[in-house]
C-alpha cells in the first residue's frame, strides 16, 4: 500500500506538492517527485512496501521514486498494488528481483504489450500511472481493490490515491472506474469486466476441492508475506481472520523459531462476541494477543476523523471503519508495520447473510453484484483505515486465482442448505475444519461492525438524537440519504468534500 498524485498536460510543482501533502500518511518512509515535459508525478511508500529489508534498501541508495526500469529510463510509474503472480511473470519478462520489483515488471509489461498488458495481471490488484513525460497511461484493477480518483481543470488531468488530494484543486472529480485504463486524452477504455454467467461447474470430489482451496490460499499467503518488517494479524474470531492468523502463526514460527509468537489484535465495544471468539482462536494458535475494548463515546468522538479518512458516508462502512481505525492505530502503536486481514472471504465464498434470502440459482449473479460493490465500498475500509495510520495491510484471500476457482464450485457448496437454513461459506469452513476450533469454524457470519459491537450502538444512538423532520428536510435535497445515522455521516462528508461530484464517488451498500 502506498500513495501517489499526478498532474498531466501542464506540470505545476506547487499544485502537486499541495495534493501530495494531503496523503503523506500513505508513505512517510520514502517519497519522491518527478517532473518532465507535460508530467509531474509524486509517489510515497510505507516501510512495509519496500521488498526485502527496507533499511538496507534505503541505505543502498537505490531509492529513486517514482520508480523506473533501467531498460527504459524515460518511463516512470506511480503505483499502488500487490501482485500475487510476480514469481511467474518476472523470469519470463527478464525482470530481476529487488526493490520496486513490481513497478519494474509493470513497466516491462507495458513496454512489451501496451494496453494488452492486463491479460498478465489476473492475480494482481493495482492502481498506476505510467508516463514518458509526453504520453500517459493510467489504470485500475478489475475489482477496484486499489483506490484511484481523477479530476479535470483547465485541460489538465489530475490523479490521486485519495479524493482529498483532488477536491481542493478542482470540483470536477470522479472515481476512476475499475477494470479501465485511460490515455492522455482522458478517454477511458474498459479492459475487463466481471463475468455475466458462471463457468462450468467443477466435478471434483469434496476432498480434492478442499485440498485445492487450502493450496491456493497457502500460496497466496506465501507470495504476499515475507515478515521482513514487524507483522501482525487482525483477529475477529470469524473464519476468515482465523484462517489467516492460523497460517501466519505457523509461518512466523517457521521463520523465527517455535518459541516466537505472532502478534494478533482484536477490538470490541465492551465484551463483544469478537473479543470472546478472538481469545479462543488466539489461545488455539498461542499468539501474542492484544485486545482493545472501547466505549460508545470513543466511537462518536472518532467519527469525523474516520469519515475524513474514509471519504464515505455509507453507514455500514463507517461503523466497521471506526472499529478498524482504532485497532489499526493500536497495532501501529505496538510497532506493527504490516497488518494481515481476512478481507475478501465473504466475496469469494458468498459469506454475506443477505445472500441467503435468494434462491440458490441466483447465487452467482448475486455474488457478482456483491463483488461489484468492492471498488467504492468495502475496499475503502481495507485501504483507508490502515493507510491513515501508515500501516500496510495484506489480504491473502483477495486472490484472482482463488476467486476464479471458487466461481467453478457448485453454488450449494458456498451456501449449503441445512434444513430451512443455509450455511454460508460452507466449503471454506470444510477446508479448514480439521485445524481450527469447531466453535470458530461454524460460527455464524457477522460483519466486522456487528461482531465488534459498533453496529448495535451507533444506529440506536442516532435514531434517538436526530428528529424525523431533520431527516425529511435533508432528503429533499439529497434523496440518497436513507437514515438518521447516514444523515449524520453525510453532513460530515459534505463539510470535507462538498455536495457536488464528490458525492457521486460514494458507494452505498445494499443494506443499512
Amino acid at each position: 500500500m502506498s500513495g501517489f498524485a499526478v498532474i498531466y498536460n501542464k506540470k505545476d510543482r506547487l499544485e502537486l506538492e499541495s495534493m501530495f501533502g494531503l496523503i503523506q500518511h500513505r508513505g512517510p518512509y520514502l517519497s519522491g517527485i518527478f517532473e518532465d515535459k507535460l508530467i509531474a508525478m509524486a509517489q510515497n511508500y510505507l516501510k512495509g512496501d519496500i521488498y526485502g529489508n527496507p533499511d538496507v534498501v534505503l541505505a543502498g541508495g537505490d531509492t529513486q521514486v517514482p520508480a523506473f526500469n533501467a531498460k527504459y529510463p524515460e518511463l516512470r510509474i506511480c503505483y499502488d498494488g500487490q501482485m500475487g503472480n510476480w514469481q511467474e511473470l518476472a523470469p519470463v519478462n527478464g525482470v530481476p528481483d529487488g526493490p520496486f520489483r513490481e513497478e519494474r515488471l509493470l513497466l516491462q509489461l507495458y513496454q512489451n504489450h501496451g494496453n494488452s498488458m492486463f491479460s498478465h495481471l489476473n492475480d494482481a490488484v493495482f492502481a498506476f500511472v505510467i508516463s514518458d513525460g509526453e504520453n500517459l497511461f493510467a489504470a485500475r484493477d478489475l475489482l477496484g481493490i486499489k483506490t484511484l480518483f481523477y479530476g479535470r481543470k483547465n485541460k489538465r488531468l489530475y490523479f490521486a490515491s485519495e479524493l482529498k488530494s483532488l477536491v481542493e484543486t478542482t470540483d470536477d472529480v470522479y472515481e476512476f472506474p475499475p477494470g479501465h485504463y485511460m490515455d492522455g486524452s482522458g478517454t477511458l477504455t474498459r479492459f475487463a469486466e466481471l463475468p455475466q454467467s458462471p463457468p462450468a461447474i467443477l466435478e471434483d470430489d469434496l476432498d480434492e476441492i478442499t485440498a485445492t482451496i487450502r493450496d491456493i490460499i497457502q500460496r497466496s499467503f506465501h507470495n504476499r508475506i515475507d515478515f521482513n518488517v514487524p507483522t501482525g494479524s487482525l483477529l475477529s474470531g470469524g473464519i476468515d481472520s482465523s484462517v489467516i492468523a492460523y497460517l501466519a502463526s505457523a509461518a512466523y514460527r517457521k521463520k523465527f523459531g517455535n518459541e516466537q509468537r505472532l502478534k494478533t489484535f482484536a477490538l470490541g465495544v465492551g465484551e463483544s462476541e469478537d473479543i470472546e471468539y478472538a481469545r479462543l482462536m488466539a489461545n488455539h494458535i498461542d499468539s501474542d494477543h492484544h485486545e482493545l475494548i472501547v466505549k460508545l463515546d470513543q466511537l462518536l468522538e472518532l467519527i469525523p476523523e474516520v469519515i475524513r479518512c474514509l471519504e464515505s458516508f455509507d453507514p455500514s462502512l463507517v461503523r466497521s471503519s471506526v472499529s478498524n481505525y482504532l485497532i489499526s492505530k493500536y497495532a501501529k502503536e505496538k510497532g506493527i508495520e504490516v497488518l494481515l486481514s481476512g478481507e475478501g472471504g465473504d466475496e469469494v465464498f458468498c459469506g454475506y447473510m443477505y445472500l441467503k434470502e435468494f434462491p440458490i440459482e441466483e447465487l452467482f449473479a448475486r455474488q457478482m453484484e456483491c463483488i461489484g460493490f468492492l471498488h467504492n465500498n468495502a475496499s475503502l475500509r481495507l485501504d483507508r483505515m490502515n493507510l491513515c495510520n501508515s500501516l500496510r495491510v495484506v489480504a491473502p484471500l483477495i486472490s484472482g486465482e482463488l476467486l476464479n476457482y471458487a466461481m467453478t464450485l457448485p453454488p450449494e457448496y458456498k451456501q449449503k442448505p441445512d434444513g430451512d437454513q443455509k450455511i454460508e461459506k460452507w466449503i471454506f469452513r470444510k477446508a479448514f475444519e480439521n485445524v481450527l476450533p469447531e466453535e470458530i469454524v461454524w460460527r455464524l457470519k457477522q460483519e466486522f461492525s456487528q461482531g465488534s459491537g459498533s453496529a448495535d450502538v451507533l444506529p440506536k444512538y442516532f435514531e434517538e438524537t436526530i428528529n424525523d423532520e431533520e431527516l425529511l428536510e435533508a432528503q429533499k435535497s439529497f434523496p440518497i440519504i436513507r437514515s438518521k445515522e447516514e444523515l449524520y455521516y453525510f453532513k460530515i462528508f459534505k463539510k470535507h468534500f462538498g455536495g457536488g461530484r464528490a458525492v457521486d464517488t460514494v458507494g452505498q451498500w445494499i443494506r443499512l
